[in-house]
């Protein structure tokens, strides 16, 4: 499933937050949101799942508008899980993410919605946590299972907020690891907001950055975090390595900080 973002504009009340926001997810392809605190990458993500109602531009999910979707077709096709989720009653880690089966079964779960969350299970390495109660679990595993349960819709796309921010890192490569296998094999179009730029760098077929409610720049993990951008966008210096094909990189000091070091040497 093809996304294409054209034009997306949205503003809290007077105050815009999202400006003509324009990019694509191929199907099959990983696309990681990245940007500063308050670039609107939660914003952009939310309009995606249809969240919130965008003031204009439009979004499109294989040439079908998403205001087109009725809420049943739109959880059967597009899988969404927010920075921080919750449940507001007692559930097993099993009858959580059964739970994402909901668009395709009646009252009664069918057996293939059994084996399709066991092997979900699996593959978050949730297996031993079936029977447990989720409000029990650590931050870390909660995230793992509420990712199962938006995989669990079998989603033709998927959107993710901050999917690992809980995760230690084994967690984190083995959730980034799920994920991108999936969209590789069975050819979901990814879109996730990411805050790790290193783990970005690793996983993203694209990168799009935001800067003050903007795509300051998109492509490549290798054209998108250069010098420059990571200078203009995160106002750090940093030393950008490639090995490999893999970006890796390493904040040095506060723009700031680096010229007032350089002022003091000099003196």
């Amino acid at each position: 499933m093809k996304i294409n973002v054209a034009h997306l504009c949205f503003s809290y009340g007077d105050k815009p937050i999202l400006k003509d926001i324009n990019f694509q997810v191929s199907q099959g392809e990983v696309v990681c949101i990245v940007g500063p605190n308050g670039s609107g990458k939660s914003t952009l993500i939310k309009c995606m799942a249809s969240l919130l109602r965008f003031h204009s531009g439009s979004i499109f999910f294989d040439g079908k508008a998403s205001t087109d979707f009725r809420s049943m077709e739109r959880a059967k096709h597009i899988g969404y899980m927010p920075q921080t989720a919750s449940l507001c009653f007692s559930t097993t880690v099993f009858e959580t993410v059964l739970m994402g089966r909901r668009p395709y079964s009646s009252w009664r779960s069918s057996t293939k919605d059994v084996h399709i969350v066991a092997d979900i299970l699996k593959q978050m390495d949730l297996e031993e946590n079936a029977l447990h109660n989720v409000n029990c679990l650590s931050g870390g595993q909660q995230q793992r299972v509420f990712i199962a349960r938006a995989l669990a819709q079998e989603p033709k796309a998927l959107l993710l907020d901050e999917p690992t921010s809980a995760l230690d890192i084994a967690h984190q490569m083995d959730t980034m690891d799920t994920v991108c296998n999936l969209a590789r094999t069975r050819q979901i179009s990814v879109a996730m907001v990411l805050h790790d730029l290193n783990l970005a760098a690793r996983y993203a077929d694209r990168i799009v950055m935001l800067f003050r409610g903007s795509v300051h720049a998109q492509g490549s993990p290798q054209e998108v975090f250069t010098s420059n951008n990571m200078e203009t966008v995160y106002g750090v210096t940093a030393s950008i390595q490639n090995n490999n094909n893999t970006v890796s990189i390493l904040p040095v000091a506060r723009c700031g900080a680096t010229q007032q070091a350089s002022e003091k040497t000099r003196g």
